[in-house]
Parts: structure tokens; C-alpha cells; sequence
């Protein structure tokens, strides 16, 4: 499959309005390539969008983590929820771990939050939770804002 790119040179237009939109433009293409790049991450990151568009924002964690479960399953996503992961010190597992919200298509970590806002310290959070369970893909979802916000960690 082919790319849908648009790149016109904003320098082609006179006013600052006409190339904002197209450098608006050439952002949302690079977004619609994300299906093509990388699908499953796309399709999870779909199924949230419509669990957000549903619920809004202002719930607990745990009602989006059912909510996004019910979703993965209407849409056919293979995904197992609570996943434990066991976190080692010095070469030793140490007697608690750490359950993964989501790990969808056997390689993709989902960690789901509800909050004001993403920072570094969640996705640094979620890169420890991908090292923990030796993945290499991660979606950070928050719900906790009026527009869902999204990291895709690879």
C-alpha cells in the first residue's frame, strides 16, 4: 500500500491563514499514515477514541479500562487485560509485580490512565513497564482530559 501524502510548500501562499492549513493538512496526512505504518497500535488507539467520544472524561481508570475492554471486543482485537508482569531486582523477581492494563496483539502494552494531563512521569512509568515485560510497543491512553490524549512508545 501506497502512502497519501500532501506536501505543498507554504511559501506558495500569501497569507499566514492559507499556510497554517496546509501545514495542518500535511500533519493530519502523516497522522492518516499511522494505519499503514503501524495498524494495531492505529486500532487500539480507535477503540479509545470512540470509548472517550462515549463516556467523556471524568470517570475513574477502572470504568474506561471495562469500557475499553467491551471495545476491543465488539472490534475483534485480540487483547488480554491484566496481564502480571514480574519486576526483577538484580536478576531477582521481587515478591509483587506489576499487571499490565493491556497487552493487545501479544506484543503491544496498553496502560490506560485518568488524569490532568501526561507527563513525564507516566511515560517514563510505561517504559519501565515495557522493559518489565520485554515488549517493545506501548499506547499511554489518558481519558482524564476532554480530548483524549495519546503516546504511542516505541
Amino acid at each position: 500500500m501506497g502512502r497519501l501524502v500532501f506536501v505543498v510548500d507554504p511559501r506558495i501562499f500569501e497569507s499566514k491563514h492559507s499556510a497554517r492549513a496546509v501545514q495542518a493538512r500535511n500533519r493530519m496526512a502523516g497522522a492518516a499514515t499511522l494505519s499503514f505504518v503501524d495498524p494495531q497500535t492505529y486500532a487500539i488507539i480507535g477503540a479509545a477514541m470512540e470509548v472517550h467520544r462515549e463516556l467523556g472524561c471524568g470517570y475513574l481508570e477502572t470504568v474506561y479500562r471495562a469500557a475499553l475492554a467491551m471495545e476491543f471486543e465488539d472490534r475483534g482485537l485480540e487483547f488480554v487485560d491484566e496481564l502480571p508482569i514480574p519486576i526483577h531486582y538484580k536478576q531477582r523477581p521481587l515478591p509483587l509485580g506489576y499487571r499490565a492494563d493491556f497487552v493487545c496483539f501479544g506484543d503491544v502494552l496498553v496502560e490506560v490512565k485518568a488524569l490532568d494531563g501526561l507527563g513525564p512521569v507516566e511515560q517514563a512509568q510505561v517504559m519501565n513497564y515495557l522493559k518489565g515485560a520485554n515488549l517493545h510497543r506501548a499506547v499511554l491512553l489518558n481519558f482524564g482530559t476532554t480530548s483524549l490524549q495519546y503516546r504511542r512508545i516505541v
